[in-house]
C-alpha cells in the first residue's frame, strides 16, 4: 500500500507543470552557484598563491641590512581558500584574506573581499549553501502544503479512509513520494559537487569527510522542513491556511531568525570599535619596555640584568649585542598586550557565535548556518585560528632574527648587518587548518538542534495520524 501511494504522490509531481518549472528554476541555481563558487576558489587559490611566492621572495631578495629592520620589513601571508568554500563563503568576505607580519604589530587581516563588493552583492552572495538554506525549504513548502489539506478539501481523504488506508501509511507514503521528487532535483547537484572535489587535486582530499558530513547536516535540515509541512498539512482546515502558515514559517527562519540572532548577540557581548581598539593596544604597550628607546629607564634594569648574568660591569663587556636583549624584551611586552586585547576580542566574538548557536534550537536555520560555516572552514573559528596561526609565525620570525642580532655584532649594536643568506634561512609559511574532529567539537549543539527538530516535528505528525480528520 505505501509503495503506491509513494508512486502516485511521486508521478503527479512529475506531471505537475508547477513543479517541474520550480524545480527547473532551484536545480538551475543550484548547479550554477556551485559552477560558479568553483571558479572563483580556483582563481583566488591561483592569486594568492601567486602573491605569497612574490612576498616571499621579496622578503628573501632584502639587501644586507640589520635583522631588525629585516623584521620590520616583514612579509605578506595569504589565508587559504578551503575547497568547501565554492559551496559556502560564510564570514569569508568580510574577514580579510592576508595580513602584514612585522616587528612590534600585530596588523588585522586586509582586503575584505566584501569592501570591493557591487551595491547588489552587498545584499547577500548567492552561493550553493544559500540556496539549499533558503529555496529549498520554500520548495518543500510549495509541494507539500497541499499534500493532506489539499485531500481534504476535494473530499478525496474521506474515500482514501474508508478504504482503509491508515493515517500513518498515508502520510509516510506522501512524505516518501515528495522525498523522492526532491532527490531529483538535488541530485544533478550533488553529481556535480563530487566532479568538482575530485578535480580539488590531492590537497582537497582532506575534504570529502567534510563534505559527507555537510551533505548529512542538510539531510537533516530539509528533512525538518518536509516534517513540518506535513503536520502543518495535516492539521490545516485549508490548503490556503496550511500556505500561509508554511511561509510564515519560512520568513521567521530564513529572513528574520538570521537579523535577529546577529542583533541579540551584538547586544548581549559587545565588543569595541576599531579605534577604540587600537587604542588601547598602543595604551598598553607605552606601559613597557621600549627597546627602541635609549633612553627608556625601563632598559637600565635589563642592562643590569644581563651584567648580572654575565658577572661583568658594564655593557660594553657584555659578550653579546645587547640591542638583540632589548629589542626581543620590548617585543615580548608587546605580545603580552596583543595576547591579552585579541583573547579578550575573540573571545566576544566567541560567545556571540554561542549565542547564535543557542538560536538554532529555536530557528533550524540558525542551526544549518552554523554548521555549513564550520564544516566548509569559512566561520569565525577558522579565522580566528588563521589569525593565531600568522601572529605564531610573526612571532617566531621576530625572534629568531632578534637573535641574530643578539648573538652577532656585540660591539657594533643596531649597525651590525646580515645578509640574504639569513633571510633565506626563515622558515617558509606553512597553515595547518583545523581537523574535522575539532570542528564538529564546536558544533555540537547544532547538531542537538538539527536533530531534535527533525525528531520532535517527525514524532508530532506521527501523533496527527491519530487525530486525523477526514473534513
Amino acid at each position: 500500500m505505501i509503495l503506491s501511494i509513494v508512486r502516485k504522490e511521486f508521478v503527479d509531481l512529475l506531471r505537475d507543470g508547477r513543479f517541474r518549472w520550480a524545480s527547473a528554476i532551484v536545480t538551475l541555481l543550484l548547479v550554477a552557484s556551485m559552477a560558479v563558487g568553483w571558479r572563483g576558489w580556483r582563481e583566488v587559490r591561483e592569486e594568492h598563491d601567486r602573491a605569497q611566492a612574490e612576498a616571499r621572495e621579496h622578503f628573501e631578495g632584502q639587501e644586507e641590512k640589520n635583522p631588525h629592520s629585516a623584521a620590520h620589513y616583514g612579509l605578506y601571508v595569504f589565508k587559504p581558500k578551503p575547497t568547501l568554500s565554492f559551496f559556502d563563503s560564510g564570514v569569508d568576505p568580510y574577514t580579510g584574506v592576508s595580513v602584514h607580519l612585522e616587528a612590534h604589530r600585530r596588523n588585522e587581516l586586509r582586503n575584505k573581499p566584501a569592501r570591493d563588493a557591487t551595491a547588489l552583492q552587498r545584499f547577500g552572495e548567492l552561493t550553493a549553501a544559500t540556496v539549499l538554506q533558503q529555496l529549498m525549504p520554500l520548495l518543500i513548502i510549495f509541494l507539500a502544503f497541499p499534500a493532506i489539506a489539499g485531500e481534504r478539501e476535494q473530499g478525496t481523504l474521506r474515500q482514501l479512509l474508508s478504504l482503509g488506508v491508515r493515517p500513518s501509511v498515508l502520510l509516510a507514503g506522501k512524505g516518501l513520494g515528495l522525498a523522492a521528487a526532491l532527490g531529483l532535483i538535488v541530485l544533478p547537484a550533488v553529481a556535480l559537487g563530487i566532479l568538482l572535489l575530485a578535480m580539488g587535486g590531492a590537497g582537497s582530499s582532506h575534504t570529502w569527510p567534510a563534505a559527507l558530513v555537510l551533505a548529512a547536516g542538510y539531510l537533516l535540515y530539509l528533512g525538518i522542513f518536509l516534517a513540518v509541512s506535513l503536520l502543518v498539512s495535516a492539521h490545516a482546515r485549508s490548503s490556503r491556511a496550511a500556505l500561509i502558515t508554511l511561509l510564515g514559517f519560512w520568513i521567521i527562519n530564513a529572513m528574520l531568525a538570521p537579523r535577529l540572532a546577529t542583533d541579540l548577540a551584538r547586544g548581549a557581548v559587545s565588543t569595541p570599535s576599531s579605534v577604540e581598539f587600537s587604542a588601547a593596544i598602543q595604551r598598553d604597550i607605552k606601559g613597557g619596555i621600549d627597546g627602541h628607546n635609549s633612553e627608556d629607564k625601563r632598559l637600565d634594569t635589563l642592562r643590569r640584568e644581563q651584567m648580572q648574568k654575565h658577572g661583568i660591569d658594564t655593557v660594553e663587556e657584555l659578550p653579546i649585542n645587547f640591542q638583540g636583549v632589548a629589542l626581543q624584551a620590548s617585543e615580548e611586552h608587546g605580545n603580552t598586550v596583543f595576547d591579552r586585547h585579541y583573547g579578550t576580542l575573540w573571545n566576544s566574538f566567541g560567545r556571540q557565535d554561542s549565542i547564535r548557536k543557542g538560536l538554532g534550537l529555536v530557528f533550524p536555520t540558525l542551526a544549518i548556518r552554523e554548521l555549513s560555516m564550520a564544516l566548509a572552514g569559512t566561520d569565525n573559528a577558522h579565522a580566528r585560528h588563521f589569525a593565531d596561526s600568522a601572529e605564531s609565525y610573526r612571532r617566531d620570525l621576530v625572534r629568531t632574527l632578534n637573535r641574530d642580532l643578539e648573538a652577532n655584532g656585540a660591539d657594533l649594536g643596531l649597525m651590525y648587518q646580515a645578509g640574504p643568506e639569513l633571510w633565506k634561512s626563515m622558515p617558509q609559511y606553512r597553515y595547518q587548518p583545523r581537523g574535522l574532529a575539532e570542528t564538529l567539537a564546536t558544533q555540537s549543539l547544532a547538531w542537538v538542534s538539527l536533530i531534535a527538530w527533525l525528531i520532535g516535528s517527525t514524532l508530532l505528525v506521527r501523533r496527527s495520524t491519530r487525530t486525523l480528520r477526514a473534513d
